[in-house]
């Protein structure tokens, strides 16, 4: 982890930026305080396309899943 004034970020943000992408973790401080962190945003994950059969198992429907609801027959007359 690097440790690095704000004065001296200012000075040399590109070399900074660059490190970080590099997997470096810098920190920055103020007034010998930290008070940003620079580091790369990981990628997201691709979720698509997905593979048909993927939640095969995971997912159930009850055998009355299409049935009426008790509670509303009076609506459905």
């Amino acid at each position: 982890m690097q440790q690095i004034t704000l004065d001296e970020a200012t000075k040399d943000l590109l070399a900074l930026i660059e490190a970080a992408l590099e997997g470096e973790e810098i920190v920055i401080t103020k007034d010998d305080k930290p008070v940003l962190k620079l580091s790369p945003i990981s990628p997201a994950k691709k979720s698509w396309p997905a593979k048909a059969g993927s939640a095969k198992g995971l997912v159930t429907i009850s055998d009355d899943f299409d049935e009426p609801i008790a509670d509303f027959e009076d609506y459905l007359q």
